[in-house]
């Protein structure tokens, strides 16, 4: 009994002290115009915290062979090289989305990517093995987390992704083919523009 105690103590005051970290990073915040409206990305200098798609407007109209573009509307006067390089991840994405698989991905300073929870884990997971044009279903990706029975924690770890486009949780689908839901329900157009942009540049 003890021993769990001890166990239990160990992880709180671990998870106080992430949470003291992040308390004491320095953020920033850049805002681009995208095709789906204004994207937010916070960091620090140790890397990216959130990204934010405000759905704004009503995403851009697909053309197969006009270059979609994503422009820094906003940025602090200084920015880091791990904001810089999201910045450029996500440009790149958003003209040229087949081009992102050799370019370096910005450092993660977010608590829910740190550590070994199980949260983490599947988004590690999905970020390493479910490329451009792929998609995943809940089930499968859950097998591939290590736990086929986390159904249903894995849909809880796609709403707790704090850096949805970099980790590609609109990729994750239902079984039957479904599309699914993205941002709680909110977003569930912009998951399927993401689908549509990523399978039409792969064609093209």
């Amino acid at each position: 009994m003890v021993h769990r105690y001890c166990m239990a103590s160990e992880e709180f005051i671990g998870n106080e002290m992430k949470k003291q970290r992040e308390s004491q990073c320095t953020q920033k915040t850049i805002s681009l115009l995208s095709p789906l409206g204004t994207i937010q990305v916070s960091g620090c200098e140790n890397g990216v915290h959130t990204i934010q798609i405000l759905m704004d407007v009503a995403p851009a109209e697909r053309s197969v062979k006009a270059p979609m573009s994503c422009v820094v509307n906003d940025s602090p006067a200084e920015m880091s090289p791990e904001l810089q390089r999201c910045v450029e991840w996500l440009q790149a994405y958003f003209s040229e989305p087949q081009t992102t698989g050799s370019l370096p991905l910005p450092a993660f300073h977010h608590p829910t990517l740190q550590g070994d929870a199980f949260t983490s884990r599947v988004l590690q997971v999905l970020l390493r093995d479910v490329k451009l044009g792929d998609t995943v279903s809940y089930k499968r990706l859950a097998e591939m987390a290590g736990n086929p029975k986390a159904v249903r924690a894995v849909g809880g770890a796609m709403r707790r992704n704090p850096v949805p486009l970099l980790i590609p949780c609109h990729r994750v689908i239902s079984s039957s083919g479904q599309s699914g839901p993205y941002m709680s329900g909110k977003g569930d157009h912009l998951k399927q523009w993401l689908l549509t942009h990523e399978s039409q540049r792969l064609e093209g």
